[in-house]
């Protein structure tokens, strides 16, 4: 087999399902996915399916991980 999945840690990247153009773009997180190591591919877990729309994968950032644990804990740990 192939190198082994990082998928215990946190993911790098979130997955968008992203609606309409410009300012009036709706941006909805519809997954997570996780660099290899080689840096060549990733792992996708999806949440939903997009049905419309674009998919976006966007690195994630210090801020995106914040307003995850935040939303986290308000909602007792559940997701």
């Amino acid at each position: 087999m192939s190198e082994k999945s990082n998928n215990t840690n946190r993911p790098t990247h979130a997955i968008w399902q992203v609606n309409g153009e410009g300012d009036k773009a709706r941006w909805t997180r519809i997954g997570a996915a996780w660099m290899h190591k080689d840096l060549k591919g990733a792992n996708l877990k999806f949440e939903c399916l997009p049905i419309s729309g674009r998919v976006v994968v966007r690195e994630i950032s210090e801020q995106d991980n914040a307003s995850e644990d935040a939303n986290a804990a308000s909602n007792g740990g559940a997701e």
